[in-house]
């Protein structure tokens, strides 16, 4: 028995699938995306992209405020007038690129109140290279070097963010990290060319800053949820892994010069790549000082809340001397009124 084609009949050819159909601020959002150009504040944009960079630049802020908390530490402690000097200079460096950071959050619409109670509370992130302790002059050295330097590989390319605040903020914070870096360098130059004592700290401080510095890139690409589509909003230019690759086969010839040993024992040139074969990182290490049980979490933050706490009474003076200053302004144009009418 045949049973005949009707209206209700199952179809052999599958419905051509469409895409839906874009807003028109969509489609602005999306062709600025593709030809490369910037995001601004007034621009519509997907509520996903703004929270995505709402995460990445209070986040990078975060670490630079907090960042300031290991250096400044060697301040009172600095080997002469000099390096206390260039030292005081870099950590306000540091205090004045989070200011631009926050700036910049701002203008997507978030408070730098609320940026700061997240990080006060413990529900904000900031890079796990900040949670490890600086017990030796040396580290100011390998700070320099290697925590410096891998910001540098990871921050140049967002001078090209899609989003024109950050990366309008990253075009300075660059040119001074890249000041911070050289001075590193010159400090664990200095060190190798000393005393016997002076190397082993130096070579010895390199070893605990190394692993570290290579998983301030953040997690391999298979694990890193946010960065796929970071790079397709062009917020990103390079994977986590191609930046830790770049920094290792900058660092190489770098540790050559200043005559320390990496501590990598699987580290070599790939005659095939053209690169240096890594060794495999200790992300266990990795996830637990971002769960907030690295070496000093509880110290940094602490040291945050203090601060916030301590700088209260400024904050209060600052919002009612502008509040005075309002009112002073209201009466004059209200005097200034009250004359034309006059």
């Amino acid at each position: 028995m045949t049973i005949p084609a009707g209206p209700y009949a199952a179809s052999t050819q599958s419905a051509p699938v469409t895409e839906p159909e874009l807003s028109p601020e969509e489609q602005q959002f999306n062709d600025l995306i593709a030809a490369d150009s910037r995001i601004e504040p007034r621009d519509w944009m997907p509520e996903a992209y703004r929270k995505s960079l709402v995460r990445q630049i209070s986040q990078h802020a975060h670490s630079e405020i907090i960042g300031m908390q290991p250096e400044s530490n060697w301040i009172t402690r600095a080997p002469s007038l000099k390096r206390k000097a260039i030292l005081i200079a870099k950590v306000q460096d540091e205090a004045g690129h989070g200011l631009y950071l926050y700036s910049a959050a701002q203008t997507l619409g978030t408070s730098r109140d609320d940026m700061t109670d997240a990080l006060i509370a413990g529900k904000a992130r900031y890079s796990s290279i900040f949670n490890y302790p600086t017990p030796t002059w040396a580290d100011m050295g390998s700070i320099g070097w290697l925590v410096d330097g891998a910001a540098i590989c990871n921050q140049v390319p967002l001078c090209r963010a899609s989003y024109g605040p950050y990366g309008r903020a990253m075009v300075r914070i660059c040119k001074e990290e890249s000041f911070h870096q050289r001075q590193g360098f010159e400090i664990l130059l200095e060190l190798m060319q000393g005393t016997e004592a002076q190397r082993q700290m130096a070579q010895e401080s390199v070893n605990r800053w190394y692993w570290p510095a290579l998983m301030m890139f953040g997690p391999p690409d298979d694990d890193s949820p946010n960065s796929a589509q970071s790079m397709k909003w062009k917020i990103k230019r390079h994977s986590n892994d191609e930046l830790r690759q770049r920094f290792v086969n900058m660092l190489v010839p770098q540790a050559a010069v200043l005559g320390v040993t990496l501590p990598d024992p699987d580290l070599r040139w790939n005659d095939e790549t053209q690169m240096y074969d890594l060794g495999e990182i200790d992300w266990t290490e990795f996830h637990e000082v971002l769960a907030g049980r690295g070496p000093a979490n509880a110290q940094r933050l602490q040291r945050r809340r203090d601060a916030h706490d301590e700088g209260r009474w400024v904050r209060e003076a600052a919002a009612a001397y502008a509040v005075k200053i309002a009112a002073r302004k209201k009466n004059a144009s209200a005097a200034d009124s009250k004359d034309l009418a006059s």
